[in-house]
């Protein structure tokens, strides 16, 4: 079955439940492994999920940022690394429709492509760098030899690494020192994957490093300038607390189904009835409501907002992020207070999701970051008032 096929909003959300549920299925030997989740990404092309950000206009959905999401957070609930991988491809589309930043030509022709399964994402990250929200500059290199750009370096992190047909590289430019973003095929002569991920959270998003030595593309696809108007508000990275959020879900799933099982011989029936593991399951549903409602109300307001109105929601945004995911990260751990040892046995998945919502610390942006930016809006709000 496709999404296409799908009518209704909660149809969609029914077969990416069962999807979910397949991939759950599949997240404990390839977390062992530290492999990747092919076979997940192919369900994810087959049912049509990897082109619902394309625009109307180039034959796809063109669905909202809050759809998106909702997806999302569901995806996570059964493997947080597939959610996490294939986030990036879907928001990048849809960041890319909403900015209109590339010339129409190649926008086009790469919506063509996903519609027909390629898969994209952002390589930005570099040894030296560090995160690029920080405003390092890439050291990664790009220089024109006739209609051609000729490009060098090596980034990080390169999510989905093993499936990506296409990766945005950013560059600095040899001749004027300004950074740009180019379009590389995996096709491409020059590109090598090397196969450096052995982070012990999110295992199988395949993040490993990308080398191009001598890698030639066209002047065409230097489809970007960075930094000519600053940083813009992104609401497509929205799917990063989406991700921890559906992880969290998960946790306190499991470990409800426990309490509700678990009868040691000590008490009469089960756990669930002790006033202690009530007093956590309330605190995880307090933390997951506040996250629901804070995330899901600005997407909505994301989805309403005209360019102007979405250009101030960086503060929210930012907020929006910080809380979800430390949210995620107190209610994987009550879960595991709940639970007991059992949540640290390899074979439970408990101790997985404790590792995987880590990881939320190091996405963008980063907490401390947002923090910042908060203090400057409040304080410049206030200045603006006397």
């Amino acid at each position: 079955m496709k999404f296409q096929e799908k009518k209704t909003f909660d149809d969609q959300l029914e077969l990416m439940n069962n999807l979910s549920k397949r991939f759950f299925s599949r997240a404990h030997q390839v977390d062992i492994d530290g492999s990747f989740p092919f076979e997940n990404i192919q369900d994810l092309k087959d049912t049509g999920y990897t082109s619902l950000t394309v625009p109307k206009k180039y034959g796809g959905k063109e669905i909202s940022l809050y759809d998106m999401l909702r997806f999302q957070e569901k995806i996570a609930e059964g493997d947080g690394a597939t959610a996490l991988s294939i986030g990036w491809h879907m928001g990048i589309i849809k960041n890319l429709s909403e900015k209109n930043s590339w010339k129409e030509d190649i926008f086009k022709k790469i919506c063509e492509d996903v519609l027909n399964g390629s898969l994209i994402n952002s390589a930005a990250t570099e040894p030296k760098t560090g995160s690029p929200t920080r405003g390092g500059r890439p050291e990664t290199t790009a220089h024109k030899e006739g209609n051609q750009w000729i490009i060098n370096g090596r980034k990080t992190f390169t999510t989905m690494a093993p499936v990506l047909d296409y990766f945005i590289v950013s560059a600095t430019l040899k001749d004027t020192n300004q950074a740009g973003n180019f379009l590389v095929p995996r096709s491409t002569k020059g590109i090598v994957i090397e196969e450096t991920w052995d982070s012990i959270a999110l295992r199988g998003t395949g993040s490993h490093d990308l080398i191009l030595k001598n890698v030639s593309v066209p002047e065409e696809y230097y489809v970007e300038q960075i930094g000519i108007e600053g940083k813009k508000a992104s609401g497509w990275l929205l799917h990063i607390p989406a991700c921890y959020l559906g992880i969290a879900k998960a946790a306190k799933k499991y470990a409800i189904e426990f309490a509700l099982d678990y009868s040691p011989n000590s008490i009469e029936g089960s756990i669930i009835e002790l006033p202690n593991v009530r007093q956590k399951i309330g605190e995880m549903e307090l933390k997951l409501m506040e996250s629901e409602y804070f995330l899901h109300s600005v997407a909505k307001q994301w989805d309403e907002s005209e360019e102007q109105g979405r250009a101030m929601m960086g503060p929210i945004l930012g907020a929006a992020k910080l809380t979800v995911t430390n949210n995620a990260i107190t209610v994987v751990d009550l879960a595991m207070r709940l639970v007991g040892a059992r949540s640290l046995s390899l074979k439970n998945p408990l101790q997985r999701y404790y590792r995987d919502v880590r990881a939320g610390l190091h996405n963008p942006p980063m907490d401390d970051m947002t923090i910042q930016l908060l203090a400057n809006n409040a304080i410049n709000a206030i200045r603006k008032s006397k």
